[in-house]
């Protein structure tokens, strides 16, 4: 079996990762620095945390399942202690798009990130349709990418993010670029601003008079159908009016330059504030 070193195996994604991995083809190490989730990794999986020098010893894949905050300090401290050819996989393109990553030309670096279970999915179990976040039993994809190292190392690099993200409907290969104008850029800049402003227009809408549950149901409908005919799903057609409140909408809502949030200097910005 491959020996992979899980560190942050106690935390809430790590306890996650650390289900998926039990049973697999991989033979996990985990490693742990606070208490809390120590206990957390016990008492959820009973999963024993080893000590790191122990726990690198021998390992051929290394998952970094630590906040973006300290990827670097994580990767710096053990990066003596990482045998020769193995690989280190993070799970954002953040830290290692920033330069966080400390320089060792022998060792692979590899990012594998979520893109969560789709709105549009055929989920037909009541656990899939509840499973928002992925990992558990609605299939989502995942974007991958080889940020150094042997071309042949994906292969691995990808196993390892089909393992820890699973069950896995498509798995993408990006460039660690392309994965940041994906997140920050379009998934949180774009998309998670967008939807905090419906949210807020719902919030407005009731504060003007609307039943709180009418709000809701009329907003979250509207987003499905209007989601389906604008992204395809369906084949369909917006009406005449619907159109019109577009075409006044955007103006009103979006500045004309609003695409530069996709400029390299500030997808650069954005990452520098996450790190």
């Amino acid at each position: 079996m491959t020996k992979l070193a899980l560190f942050g195996a106690g935390g809430k994604m790590g306890v996650r990762l650390s289900r998926n991995l039990a049973g697999s083809d991989f033979e996990t190490a985990h490693v742990e620095v606070s208490q809390e989730g120590r206990d957390r990794l016990k008492a959820e999986l009973g999963f024993e945390c080893q000590d790191p020098i122990e726990a690198l010893d021998d390992a051929r894949v290394v998952v970094l399942a630590v906040p973006d905050t300290v990827i670097g300090k994580v990767a710096t401290s053990i990066i003596d202690r990482v045998p020769s050819g193995a690989m280190i996989v993070c799970l954002d393109a953040a830290a290692p798009f920033a330069g966080h990553l400390p320089k060792r030309e022998d060792v692979t670096y590899f990012v594998s990130h979520p893109c969560h279970p789709p709105i549009f999915n055929d989920e037909d179990t009541p656990e899939g349709r509840k499973d928002h976040f992925g990992g558990i039993a609605a299939k989502q994809g995942i974007v991958n990418a080889l940020i150094q190292g042997p071309d042949a190392d994906y292969t691995l690099g990808e196993k390892v993010g089909r393992t820890i993200f699973a069950p896995v409907a498509r798995s993408h290969r990006v460039t660690v670029e392309q994965m940041a104008l994906l997140e920050p850029g379009l998934s949180e800049t774009v998309c998670a601003s967008l939807l905090d402003v419906m949210r807020e227009a719902m919030d407005e809408v009731v504060a003007r008079g609307v039943p709180q549950e009418a709000a809701r149901d009329f907003l979250l409908g509207h987003m499905n159908i209007l989601g389906a005919v604008i992204f395809g799903e369906i084949d369909g057609v917006f009406s005449d009016a619907c159109n019109k409140a577009i075409e006044f909408g955007k103006p009103v809502l979006m500045k004309d330059d609003w695409k530069r949030v996709f400029e390299p200097d500030e997808i650069a910005a954005s990452i520098e504030r996450i790190t």
